[in-house]
Protein backbone atom coordinates (compact mmCIF):
# COMPACT_ATOMS: atom_id res chain seq x y z
CA UNK A 1 0.00 0.00 0.00
CA UNK A 2 2.85 2.37 0.87
CA UNK A 3 4.44 1.68 -2.50
CA UNK A 4 1.24 2.68 -4.25
CA UNK A 5 0.95 5.88 -2.21
CA UNK A 6 4.59 6.76 -2.89
CA UNK A 7 4.08 6.12 -6.59
CA UNK A 8 0.95 8.29 -6.57
CA UNK A 9 2.77 11.14 -4.81
CA UNK A 10 5.67 10.91 -7.25
CA UNK A 11 3.20 10.93 -10.15
CA UNK A 12 1.57 14.09 -8.77
CA UNK A 13 5.04 15.64 -8.45
CA UNK A 14 5.73 14.87 -12.13
CA UNK A 15 2.47 16.57 -13.09
CA UNK A 16 2.84 19.62 -10.83
CA UNK A 17 6.41 20.27 -11.97
CA UNK A 18 5.40 19.85 -15.62
CA UNK A 19 7.96 17.12 -16.18
CA UNK A 20 9.37 17.55 -19.69
CA UNK A 21 8.96 13.90 -20.69
CA UNK A 22 5.36 13.79 -19.48
CA UNK A 23 4.51 17.02 -21.31
CA UNK A 24 6.25 15.88 -24.49
CA UNK A 25 4.37 12.58 -24.56
CA UNK A 26 1.05 14.29 -23.81
CA UNK A 27 1.48 16.91 -26.55
CA UNK A 28 2.46 14.24 -29.09
CA UNK A 29 -0.53 12.12 -28.10
CA UNK A 30 -2.93 15.04 -28.53
CA UNK A 31 -1.37 16.04 -31.86
CA UNK A 32 -1.68 12.57 -33.36
CA UNK A 33 -5.20 11.94 -32.01
CA UNK A 34 -6.60 15.36 -32.96
CA UNK A 35 -5.09 15.22 -36.46
CA UNK A 36 -6.35 11.71 -37.16
CA UNK A 37 -9.84 12.59 -35.86
CA UNK A 38 -9.93 15.76 -37.98
CA UNK A 39 -8.98 13.85 -41.15
CA UNK A 40 -11.46 11.09 -40.33
CA UNK A 41 -14.23 13.66 -39.82
CA UNK A 42 -13.49 15.27 -43.21
CA UNK A 43 -13.98 11.87 -44.84
CA UNK A 44 -16.63 10.28 -42.64
CA UNK A 45 -19.20 13.08 -42.35
CA UNK A 46 -19.75 13.40 -46.14
CA UNK A 47 -19.87 9.59 -46.47
CA UNK A 48 -22.36 9.33 -43.60
CA UNK A 49 -24.41 12.12 -45.16
CA UNK A 50 -24.42 10.40 -48.55
CA UNK A 51 -25.55 7.11 -47.03
CA UNK A 52 -28.32 8.86 -45.09
CA UNK A 53 -29.70 11.03 -47.88
CA UNK A 54 -29.45 8.52 -50.74
CA UNK A 55 -31.52 5.43 -51.36
CA UNK A 56 -29.66 2.50 -52.87
CA UNK A 57 -29.71 -1.27 -52.83
CA UNK A 58 -27.83 -2.78 -49.91
CA UNK A 59 -28.00 0.37 -47.80
CA UNK A 60 -28.96 -1.57 -44.65
CA UNK A 61 -26.09 -4.00 -45.25
CA UNK A 62 -23.60 -1.13 -45.61
CA UNK A 63 -24.80 0.37 -42.32
CA UNK A 64 -24.51 -3.01 -40.60
CA UNK A 65 -20.93 -3.39 -41.84
CA UNK A 66 -20.03 0.11 -40.60
CA UNK A 67 -21.53 -0.62 -37.19
CA UNK A 68 -19.66 -3.93 -37.01
CA UNK A 69 -16.41 -2.08 -37.62
CA UNK A 70 -16.96 0.00 -34.46
CA UNK A 71 -15.36 -2.80 -32.47
CA UNK A 72 -12.65 -3.81 -34.90
CA UNK A 73 -9.55 -4.77 -32.86
CA UNK A 74 -6.91 -2.07 -32.93
CA UNK A 75 -4.18 -4.65 -33.46
CA UNK A 76 -5.96 -5.80 -36.64
CA UNK A 77 -5.99 -2.24 -37.99
CA UNK A 78 -2.35 -1.96 -36.94
CA UNK A 79 -1.50 -5.14 -38.85
CA UNK A 80 -3.29 -4.00 -42.02
CA UNK A 81 -1.63 -0.57 -41.96
CA UNK A 82 1.73 -2.20 -41.21
CA UNK A 83 1.37 -4.35 -44.33
CA UNK A 84 0.46 -1.26 -46.35
CA UNK A 85 3.35 0.96 -45.28
CA UNK A 86 6.11 -1.55 -44.60
CA UNK A 87 9.05 -1.48 -46.98
CA UNK A 88 7.50 -4.29 -49.04
CA UNK A 89 3.99 -2.80 -48.97
CA UNK A 90 2.28 -0.71 -51.68
CA UNK A 91 2.85 2.50 -49.67
CA UNK A 92 6.30 1.56 -48.43
CA UNK A 93 7.98 4.27 -50.51
CA UNK A 94 6.29 6.94 -48.38
CA UNK A 95 8.43 5.99 -45.38
CA UNK A 96 5.54 6.20 -42.91
CA UNK A 97 6.43 3.21 -40.78
CA UNK A 98 7.54 4.15 -37.24
CA UNK A 99 6.59 7.79 -37.76
CA UNK A 100 3.79 9.99 -36.36
CA UNK A 101 2.42 10.20 -39.92
CA UNK A 102 1.95 6.44 -40.02
CA UNK A 103 0.24 6.52 -36.63
CA UNK A 104 -2.12 9.24 -37.89
CA UNK A 105 -2.96 7.08 -40.91
CA UNK A 106 -3.71 4.08 -38.69
CA UNK A 107 -5.83 6.01 -36.21
CA UNK A 108 -7.73 7.69 -39.05
CA UNK A 109 -8.71 4.27 -40.40
CA UNK A 110 -9.64 3.16 -36.88
CA UNK A 111 -11.88 6.17 -36.26
CA UNK A 112 -13.60 6.29 -39.67
CA UNK A 113 -16.36 3.70 -38.97
CA UNK A 114 -17.35 5.32 -35.67
CA UNK A 115 -17.68 8.84 -37.06
CA UNK A 116 -19.46 7.57 -40.18
CA UNK A 117 -21.93 5.43 -38.23
CA UNK A 118 -22.74 8.10 -35.68
CA UNK A 119 -23.09 10.70 -38.45
CA UNK A 120 -25.85 8.51 -39.92
CA UNK A 121 -27.46 8.19 -36.48
CA UNK A 122 -27.23 11.96 -35.96
CA UNK A 123 -28.98 12.66 -39.24
CA UNK A 124 -31.61 10.00 -38.52
CA UNK A 125 -32.40 11.92 -35.34
CA UNK A 126 -33.61 14.98 -37.25
CA UNK A 127 -37.39 15.01 -37.43
CA UNK A 128 -39.01 14.32 -40.82
CA UNK A 129 -41.12 17.46 -40.39
CA UNK A 130 -38.04 19.60 -41.00
CA UNK A 131 -37.38 17.93 -44.34
CA UNK A 132 -41.07 18.22 -45.27
CA UNK A 133 -41.09 21.89 -44.27
CA UNK A 134 -38.05 22.61 -46.44
CA UNK A 135 -39.65 20.91 -49.43
CA UNK A 136 -42.98 22.70 -48.90
CA UNK A 137 -41.13 26.05 -48.83
CA UNK A 138 -39.57 25.24 -52.18
CA UNK A 139 -36.03 24.61 -50.93
CA UNK A 140 -33.63 22.89 -53.30
CA UNK A 141 -32.14 19.51 -52.43
CA UNK A 142 -28.87 21.18 -51.41
CA UNK A 143 -30.71 23.68 -49.18
CA UNK A 144 -32.69 20.85 -47.58
CA UNK A 145 -29.55 18.84 -46.84
CA UNK A 146 -27.84 21.95 -45.46
CA UNK A 147 -30.78 22.62 -43.14
CA UNK A 148 -30.86 19.02 -41.86
CA UNK A 149 -27.08 19.03 -41.30
CA UNK A 150 -27.43 22.27 -39.36
CA UNK A 151 -30.18 20.79 -37.19
CA UNK A 152 -27.94 17.82 -36.40
CA UNK A 153 -24.78 19.85 -35.75
CA UNK A 154 -24.51 19.04 -32.05
CA UNK A 155 -25.04 15.34 -32.63
CA UNK A 156 -22.43 15.48 -35.41
CA UNK A 157 -19.96 17.10 -33.02
CA UNK A 158 -20.74 14.33 -30.56
CA UNK A 159 -19.86 11.75 -33.23
CA UNK A 160 -16.51 13.44 -33.85
CA UNK A 161 -15.77 13.60 -30.11
CA UNK A 162 -16.51 9.88 -29.81
CA UNK A 163 -14.00 9.28 -32.60
CA UNK A 164 -11.39 11.30 -30.75
CA UNK A 165 -12.00 9.22 -27.62
CA UNK A 166 -11.39 6.06 -29.62
CA UNK A 167 -8.18 7.46 -31.12
CA UNK A 168 -6.57 8.72 -27.94
CA UNK A 169 -7.24 5.58 -25.92
CA UNK A 170 -6.07 2.96 -28.41
CA UNK A 171 -2.72 1.20 -28.06
CA UNK A 172 -2.54 -1.42 -30.82
CA UNK A 173 -2.04 0.91 -33.79
CA UNK A 174 0.28 3.24 -31.88
CA UNK A 175 2.50 0.34 -30.83
CA UNK A 176 2.60 -1.56 -34.12
CA UNK A 177 2.92 1.45 -36.44
CA UNK A 178 4.78 3.87 -34.19
CA UNK A 179 7.11 1.37 -32.56
CA UNK A 180 7.06 3.29 -29.25
CA UNK A 181 10.29 5.13 -30.07
CA UNK A 182 11.31 7.52 -27.29
CA UNK A 183 11.16 11.17 -28.32
CA UNK A 184 9.62 10.30 -31.69
CA UNK A 185 6.51 8.12 -31.61
CA UNK A 186 5.95 7.38 -27.94
CA UNK A 187 2.42 8.29 -26.78
CA UNK A 188 0.55 7.97 -23.48
CA UNK A 189 -0.86 4.47 -23.91
CA UNK A 190 2.33 2.88 -25.26
CA UNK A 191 4.44 4.58 -22.60
CA UNK A 192 2.16 3.31 -19.84
CA UNK A 193 2.42 -0.22 -21.20
CA UNK A 194 6.21 -0.08 -21.44
CA UNK A 195 6.94 1.70 -18.16
CA UNK A 196 4.61 -0.57 -16.18
CA UNK A 197 6.45 -3.61 -17.50
CA UNK A 198 9.74 -1.97 -16.40
CA UNK A 199 8.39 -1.20 -12.93
CA UNK A 200 8.35 2.58 -13.43
CA UNK A 201 4.92 2.90 -11.87
CA UNK A 202 5.23 6.64 -11.10
CA UNK A 203 5.38 7.68 -14.76
CA UNK A 204 2.59 5.24 -15.65
CA UNK A 205 0.32 6.67 -12.96
CA UNK A 206 1.09 10.27 -14.00
CA UNK A 207 0.20 9.48 -17.60
CA UNK A 208 -2.85 7.52 -16.46
CA UNK A 209 -4.10 10.57 -14.56
CA UNK A 210 -3.65 12.71 -17.68
CA UNK A 211 -5.47 10.14 -19.84
CA UNK A 212 -8.29 9.97 -17.30
CA UNK A 213 -8.53 13.77 -17.22
CA UNK A 214 -8.76 13.89 -21.01
CA UNK A 215 -11.46 11.18 -20.95
CA UNK A 216 -13.41 13.17 -18.35
CA UNK A 217 -13.09 16.32 -20.44
CA UNK A 218 -14.34 14.46 -23.51
CA UNK A 219 -17.27 13.05 -21.56
CA UNK A 220 -18.24 16.50 -20.24
CA UNK A 221 -18.18 17.97 -23.74
CA UNK A 222 -20.18 15.02 -25.08
CA UNK A 223 -22.83 15.45 -22.38
CA UNK A 224 -22.98 19.15 -23.13
CA UNK A 225 -23.73 18.54 -26.79
CA UNK A 226 -26.18 15.72 -26.06
CA UNK A 227 -28.24 18.08 -23.93
CA UNK A 228 -28.48 20.59 -26.76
Amino acid sequence: MNEIMNALLEAIHLLVTLDLEVMEITIRTLYISITSTFIAALIAVPIGGYIHFRKFRGKRTVINIIQTLYSIPTVLVGLLVFLLISSQGPLGSLGLLFTPGGMILGQTILVLPIVTGFTILALNGVKDEIRDLCISLGATEFQTIKTIMHEAKYALLGAIILGFGRAISEVGVALMIGGNIRGHTRVITTTMSLETSKGNIELSIALGIILLAIALFINLILNYFQEK
